[in-house]
């Protein structure tokens, strides 16, 4: 006789594509804004293709503002690329409704090129790089020669990469990451994120010489301030 298992399984969801459901929201209106300001972010001496949007703590709407920023950006023109680099709980696939059999995970432990593996969204410009199954070792691939690679392939083949990882104070996954791309955004939340949470991931951040951006303050109760970027935090 088998023992019934209680524990829950740990599931995640999609998020809210405000961008594709109401264009005209000001929401949406706020994700152009942070796309406008990271446009102006980049020069010719210091470009930024290449992005990881991150938190310091769960459901503070990482995942829900890289799924946006990546429709408006490509909603600009741009040949834009989503992966979902949270190997441990990815939700890009659910989000975007497509299957999950290979992606990032299959990148990093085969020779297959980003765009054998990355898939087109439906969105004009905007493909997917879901996390593939999971590994047992995320940090470990995710520091590898082999990622430097397939960023290095993402780098050729699009105009703008973002790159969904966990929150950076609960694993080393968002910290290896940052050092390698051209710029990191934070996710706050309101009510939800700590203040003591939010200064460790400033300095991890810090430690591995991030280019913070700036900070996306999210869920506030004004709808003005929804989405609020703050510039060069």
């Amino acid at each position: 006789m088998f023992k019934k298992n209680n524990r829950k399984k740990e599931t995640t969801q999609a998020v809210s594509l405000i961008t594709l459901a109401d264009k005209s929201s000001p929401v949406s209106e706020q994700y152009r804004t942070i796309r406008t300001n990271i446009q102006f972010a980049s020069t010719v001496n210091n470009e930024i293709k290449t992005m990881v949007i991150t938190s310091s703590g769960p459901s503070e709407g990482k995942s829900t503002t890289a799924a946006n920023l990546a429709v408006v950006f490509a909603n600009s023109g741009q040949k834009v690329l989503i992966v979902d680099a949270d190997l441990r709980k990815p939700t890009v696939a659910k989000t975007f409704a497509l299957p999950n059999v290979g992606g990032l995970s299959t990148l990093l432990t085969t020779p297959q090129h980003v765009t054998d593996i990355a898939q087109y969204s439906g969105i004009d410009n905007l493909y997917v790089l879901t996390s593939g199954p999971k590994p047992p070792n995320p940090s470990e691939l995710l520091g590898s020669v082999r990622m430097n690679e397939i960023l290095q392939e993402a780098r050729d083949n699009y105009d703008f990469v973002i790159f969904d990882m966990p929150p950076v104070v609960a694993v080393t996954d968002a910290q290896i990451m940052a050092s390698k791309v051209d710029g990191t955004l934070v996710v706050v939340r309101e009510n939800v994120s700590r203040k003591d949470a939010l200064l460790k991931a400033k300095n991890l951040l810090q430690m591995v010489n991030a280019n913070v951006l700036g900070v996306v303050y999210n869920g506030a109760k004004n709808v003005a301030d929804q989405g609020y970027y703050y510039y060069g935090a």
